[in-house]
């Protein structure tokens, strides 16, 4: 029991946010928010939204983002 709740515990602490997730795969291609929004067919402040967590891309956008 005590290995299964620090594996549960660990696989929590590795969880990330929607945002967290974009900026990070953004930062991983070595690209600026504008070269993503360019490449998506968005403005660079609807990246800027995504990764701030204010906005939410919609699901063609998500598609894109992967």
């Amino acid at each position: 029991m005590r290995v299964a709740r620090k594996v549960r515990n660990f696989m929590e602490e590795k969880k990330m946010t929607l945002e967290e997730q974009i900026r990070n795969c953004r930062k991983q291609a070595g690209i600026s928010q504008e070269k993503m929004a360019e490449l998506i067919g968005v403005s660079r402040q609807a990246v800027t939204k995504w990764e701030n967590g204010t906005g939410t891309p919609d699901i063609e956008n998500l598609v894109a983002i992967a």
